[in-house]
């Protein structure tokens, strides 16, 4: 992240010169603190890089007051409660193929400051991890097809979710330098709303990740993602945690179309057409 973009503005404390404000005809202007343009305007946006390119993110949203509460406590207790799993998890990766039993992959962060995210090895040793996977997909191994359609794999990162990298529910992590199932690279920075999500927490599940087919295009991903920014609540969070641990349950997560049915009496189904 440029650190210029936290930096004071200058000020100059000299009085404005008449050449400076446009001529003779302004000279009688009072003398007073100069701040360039950009500098009078409301601090709203952080440069960030990706890859050669500046881009410039929308100021941080602000989350519901318990959100974070929220996921210290969940994460917390599901980190307890989840320890033996763990053990039987890493145990079967060892025993299937005696590779590494987790990876690491970098991902977009909150104001598009990238962090490290921790997941259990689903894919065959030394696969290429940047691309995206499809259906039937041979790099998963066996192991990986069974934590995956449970949503297992994705266990250690309620770590990242206490740490406050992550939050429960929010936009999906998307990978830095992402490929197709081509190797052509995703651009995810030309797609409209992929800065309008960086102004919030990745999540472990999200509006999108619930209710879209698993090979929705980018552009309707972003679009529902930006919906959640705009209705950013607890009790939508809430909501979106029971669904997703109903998912689970019925081994729903590595469904191609959609994962749940959407309900009438949802107050954001006005919307349905965008899902």
């Amino acid at each position: 992240m440029n650190d210029d973009a936290n930096t004071h503005p200058s000020v100059s404390l000299q009085p404005p010169q008449p050449a400076q404000l446009g001529g003779e005809g302004e000279s009688h202007v009072s003398p007073r603190l100069l701040l360039n343009r950009d500098e009078c305007a409301p601090d709203r946006r952080t440069q960030v890089r990706a890859g050669p390119r500046a881009l410039s993110v929308p100021r941080i949203a602000r989350e519901p007051l318990l959100k974070r509460p929220l996921d210290v406590w969940l994460s917390g207790a599901m980190l307890l409660a989840s320890a033996p799993i763990w053990l039987g998890v890493a145990l079967a990766i060892k025993l299937e193929d005696g590779g590494p039993v987790l990876y690491r992959q970098r991902r977009w962060g909150r104001g598009g400051k990238p962090f490290d995210v921790c997941k259990f090895r689903s894919m065959v040793v030394n696969a290429d991890r940047l691309r995206q996977a499809t259906k039937d997909d041979d790099r998963v191994t066996r192991v990986g097809r069974l934590m995956r359609v449970c949503g297992m794999d994705e266990l250690p990162q309620l770590l990242a979710i206490f740490r406050g990298e992550m939050s429960f529910v929010g936009p999906r992590a998307l990978a830095v330098g992402e490929v197709d199932a081509h190797a052509q690279p995703m651009q995810y920075e030309d797609v409209p709303g992929f800065l309008t999500r960086l102004s919030v927490r990745p999540g472990l599940t999200g509006l999108a990740t619930i209710y879209l087919p698993k090979d929705a295009s980018p552009r309707r991903k972003f679009a529902v993602d930006a919906l959640y920014v705009r209705r950013l609540s607890l009790g939508l969070d809430v909501r979106l945690i029971l669904l997703s641990f109903w998912i689970s349950f019925r081994g729903k997560w590595e469904t191609r179309g959609r994962k749940i049915a959407l309900r009438r009496g949802l107050k954001w189904t006005a919307l349905r057409p965008n899902l």
